[in-house]
């Protein structure tokens, strides 16, 4: 049986960062850009939502017996084949996935006005995947 709580728990951190978050998109791009401690927080709220996201998902995929993510992008396909997540969104949680692995293997590669772009353009897909995920529960 799926744990409620858990992911109750789960997805108040990804609300609590995404209020963060969303003071940092509060700032003009000089202002964010000019100080790293901005963007370093940024990548690292960005980071710590996807991996809640996809701990989410594997608690479902794993309770529900559906099988074995290879990867986290693998979890949302499997949630999305399960029809636990809109077809519509999975690209987008795809994207997030591969951001997300850039900010830890590849982090050198990432430039902070990407940072930058996703608070102003994405954060949006966080929201629409705590919507999905509310209405499992």
């Amino acid at each position: 049986m799926v744990n409620r709580d858990k992911i109750r728990q789960k997805l108040s951190l990804i609300e609590t960062n995404l209020q963060k978050l969303q003071f940092l998109r509060a700032l003009n791009g000089p202002e964010f850009l000019g100080d790293f401690r901005n963007v370093e927080s940024a990548k690292h709220l960005l980071q710590v939502s996807i991996e809640n996201m996809s701990d989410i998902c594997d608690h479902i995929i794993a309770k529900k017996r559906l099988g074995t993510p290879d990867s986290q992008a693998d979890s949302f396909r499997i949630m999305t084949k399960n029809g636990f997540l809109n077809p519509h969104n999975l690209d987008k949680y795809l994207a997030m996935t591969k951001f997300r692995n850039k900010v830890v293997h590849l982090y050198h590669e990432i430039k902070d006005e990407e940072i930058y772009k996703i608070l102003q353009n994405d954060l949006q897909d966080f929201y629409g995947f705590i919507a999905e995920i509310q209405k499992l529960l």
